[in-house]
């Protein structure tokens, strides 16, 4: 485990945050190995079917990620003030409440499945398959659950490198599992979405695991899993806001997404392949992201405020670098994986997917930015700013879904990510200068006291 209070704070961000962009990497492979097998086995349009689902999957998955994530705030803030007893109580509650929250999800979840693939305008000729995937996904959102969950807690007490293992090892699980379902059982996309969940929840198994065998300070037992009214509402105080903010988000896609099936199946495709490219290009960004949160978590529990603020800027300095870098490596050498997925006689989805690498790839450092001060936010408890963020960004999606799609057809659609980035930093970035003079101010009285 790693304590992000002591040592240089570049140092410690960047061996803190290697293990989270490998880590990321496997699990954006989750989605690329589905994308690749289903592509090259299945066909275009399954690959669309799966495509189709995307908004959906991060309007759910999305919302797991974030809730889980916002919990472990609470985790890292406790074990940043040294308070053990309190980081036991904390891990008690967030297993309560995620189970709790799992089941009214999955089943919310499954009332709205179809609806929103009909609302989406889903093309008819992908419509049955897309449901099939998303269902057997969502069915089995208790795995997904139960390895976030897990992966944010081991994090939040410094360790980044034990989920990344168990990730791996869920990872290839999910390749050869597909293999088998797919093209030995001849399962489709149900089979890749059946080896998803299969191999997300032993990655949840083995994690839990770890816990109980090496990390004592996060293990409970029934005594601790007593219901604890407020230290619930605290926790949830906590999750809920980061889920809905992931939701919030989520929702722009959905309507964007809505605008892309008008434009096609090669347009839902191309879409498909190349945010598969940009998922794993902006992984550094997001990995500095989310060691900011549980560094500013720590050592605001520790009082250590100029530390966070002096890791702020280093980390902004490594993410945007690493944003300049991968966009220039996504527009010049994205097509070549997108024919990956689609095979390099597919040359309107090819040029398609190019429009959206210059769309996005080109505007990075604007996310680089964005992930730093978003969870920065985040971890020194402030949920507000990042949720009103979000509707943000949820906001110009939908603007561009509406204005943009019709005049430029495709390269329209593409700009919507670079204009939801804009409009969300533009909206947190009062909130964080307020948050820097707080944090100045809180220094020098700390100082004052210690006088």
């Amino acid at each position: 485990m790693r304590d992000l209070t002591q040592g240089t704070p570049a140092k410690q961000i960047l061996f803190f945050t290697i293990p989270l962009v490998i880590g990321n990497l496997f699990q954006q492979l989750y989605n690329f190995s589905d994308t690749l097998i289903v592509g090259q086995t299945l066909g275009v349009k399954s690959l669309a079917a799966v495509g189709a689902t995307g908004s959906i999957m991060f309007l759910v998955i999305g919302f797991v990620q974030g809730f889980t994530s916002g919990l472990s705030i609470i985790t890292a803030q406790r074990y940043g003030a040294r308070d053990i007893a309190g980081v036991r109580k904390s891990m008690a509650s967030t297993i309560i409440v995620s189970a709790i929250v799992t089941i009214i999800v999955t089943l919310v979840s499954f009332l709205l499945i179809y609806p929103l693939l009909k609302i989406m305008q889903t093309p008819p000729d992908i419509l049955n398959q897309a449901f099939t995937f998303i269902s057997i996904i969502l069915g089995g959102i208790f795995a997904t659950m139960g390895y976030n969950l897990t992966a944010n807690a081991l994090r939040a007490v410094g360790d980044s490198r034990s989920p990344l293992i168990y990730l791996v090892i869920g990872m290839f699980v999910n390749i050869g599992l597909e293999l088998w379902l797919i093209l030995g059982l001849g399962f489709g996309v149900a089979g890749a979405a059946i080896a998803t969940v299969i191999a997300q929840l032993v990655s949840a198994i083995l994690s839990f695991w770890h816990i109980y065998r090496f990390v004592p300070q996060l293990r409970v037992d029934r005594d601790d899993l007593k219901w604890d009214a407020k230290d619930i509402r605290t926790h949830l105080h906590a999750g809920l806001p980061m889920g809905f903010q992931s939701s919030i988000i989520a929702i722009g896609s959905l309507v964007l997404q809505g605008a892309l099936n008008t434009l096609g199946t090669d347009a839902v495709a191309a879409t498909t392949a190349a945010q598969r490219i940009d998922q794993v290009a902006t992984l550094p960004m997001m990995s500095f992201g989310i060691t900011m949160a549980t560094f500013a978590a720590q050592n605001y529990g520790a009082k250590q405020y100029q530390r966070i603020l002096t890791g702020v800027r280093h980390a902004l300095f490594m993410s945007m670098g690493f944003g300049l870098f991968m966009g220039i490596l996504e527009i010049t050498f994205g097509h070549v994986a997108v024919s990956m997925f689609v095979g390099a006689d597919q040359h309107r989805v090819l040029s398609l997917a190019q429009q959206y690498f210059w769309a996005n790839g080109a505007f990075y450092y604007i996310l680089s930015a964005l992930f730093i001060i978003r969870y920065v936010l985040q971890g020194l408890n402030d949920s507000r700013t990042p949720t009103f963020a979000g509707i943000a960004e949820l906001v110009m999606r939908t603007a561009a879904a509406i204005t943009l799609v019709g005049p430029f057809g495709f390269f329209g659609a593409s700009l919507a990510n670079m204009l939801a980035w804009t409009g969300s930093v533009l909206v947190m970035i009062p909130a964080y200068l307020k948050t820097v003079k707080m944090l100045k101010e809180q220094h020098i009285s700390l100082n004052s006291e210690r006088l």
